[in-house]
């Protein structure tokens, strides 16, 4: 019989040489292995998961303290500004129907330009002159514009311009005569040192004004020390385009009456400039940035506001802009013809303001003023400054 072959090989001289294999572990799913199997040794499990969870606990309490503390010092602001609100002026409000997030509201500003010469060291006169309404449902904010020198009947003081029921009576006199003038009566007001408002302006570290055309105006706050030197001086200029502004340079942009490279330029463009600082600023006031500083400015930003609005509701407000369609927002403006009676400049309104009311109510289509009339009446659809 053949030899049978067998199973293993013999080597002359003994072992083989080279290394002799090690036998292989026990897989990981063994039965010796598996983890935590009798014999196996217990891998560790990864703790990302913890990790995860405790950074986002300590995200959540520094979120919150920082909401605690930026609505205390906001909160202790608005009190401020309630308690210099005179009683016949609340008294005098609308009732507002429902929160400000869901329910329109009607917003009266008024405010006084920052002149502080000695040539109006005495006057106290509303010099802008804003209505604002809401619409949270359809995420629309309105603005109408009144030019502080339409004539009006001011209640128990006979025909004048509408700024100077502020002097005569105060902002209750003030709300009444707008409010018989447009039949517009207001939830809330809001009183505001535009001069002051510089400071709210570099507190929020600035704002953003698209300039609709280049501006040179007349000689008024002259930046230098001499006479001489303000004599060559030719005002203050702005370029076409989106321009960063300071607290200063927002209040000059504002008060600017008169545009040397513009003669048709008005009080009522004057007043389209005062809407878009005040929407810049809103735009400012509902960003994340300023929400950020807010425990070290709050109080700050109210400052120069005296109103009725608790700090609760002018979060409301803050919420309901920020929510609004800038591209669809309505700027209005009462208008006239440019009369004089008894040697002062005014304007005589017209048929047309009682249309451009019902426009700012949403009660008609918007229509804008006729072209080549500089002092008419008429509503815009989105940005005031938009060609």
């Amino acid at each position: 019989m053949p030899e049978e072959e067998k199973p293993y090989r013999l080597y002359k001289g003994g072992r083989a040489k080279g290394k002799v294999p090690s036998p292989a572990r026990p897989s990981q799913g063994s039965a010796d292995g598996r983890r935590g199997g009798r014999g196996g040794v217990k891998a560790r499990r990864p703790r990302w998961g913890r990790r995860i969870g405790v950074t986002l606990l300590l995200l959540v309490l520094v979120v919150a303290a920082w909401g605690v503390a930026s609505y205390l010092s906001f909160r202790e602001g608005v009190t401020d500004a309630n308690a210099r609100l005179p009683k016949a002026v609340e008294s005098g409000l609308a009732r507002q129907e429902g929160p400000l997030l869901s329910k329109p509201t009607l917003l009266l500003l008024l405010g006084t330009d920052g002149d502080r010469t000695a040539a109006r060291s005495d006057a106290s006169r509303s010099d802008s002159i804003l209505v604002v309404r809401t619409d949270p449902s359809r995420h629309r904010l309105a603005f109408l514009s009144i030019p502080r020198d339409l004539r009006v009947e001011i209640p128990g003081h006979g025909a004048n311009k509408i700024n100077a029921a502020f002097q005569l009576g105060g902002p209750a006199l003030a709300m009444e005569t707008i409010a018989a003038l447009t039949g517009l009566e207001a939830n809330h007001v809001m009183l505001v040192d535009f001069d002051d408002f510089r400071t709210v302006i570099d507190a929020l570290g600035g704002i953003d004004v698209t300039v609709p055309k280049p501006i040179l105006s007349n000689r008024f706050d002259c930046p230098y020390a001499t006479e001489a030197r303000c004599q060559q001086w030719e005002g203050w200029r702005f370029e076409k385009g989106e321009q960063h502004m300071s607290g200063k340079r927002a209040l000059i942009y504002s008060r600017i009456r008169e545009n040397r490279l513009d003669p048709a330029e008005n009080d009522l463009t004057r007043g389209e400039r005062q809407q878009e600082v005040v929407q810049a600023m809103g735009a400012k006031l509902t960003s994340v940035t300023t929400f950020a500083r807010l425990p070290f400015v709050g109080g700050d930003l109210v400052a120069p506001l005296t109103t009725d609005l608790s700090a609760p509701e002018l979060a409301q407000l803050g919420w309901v802009y920020k929510r609004a369609n800038r591209s669809r927002a309505l700027h209005c403006r009462l208008g006239g013809e440019l009369a004089s009676v008894g040697g002062q400049s005014v304007i005589l309104g017209d048929q047309e303001n009682f249309g451009v009311i019902a426009m700012f109510r949403g009660n008609s289509a918007p229509q804008p003023p006729p072209p080549g009339q500089s002092l008419a009446a008429g509503c815009l659809v989105g940005s005031s400054s938009d060609d």
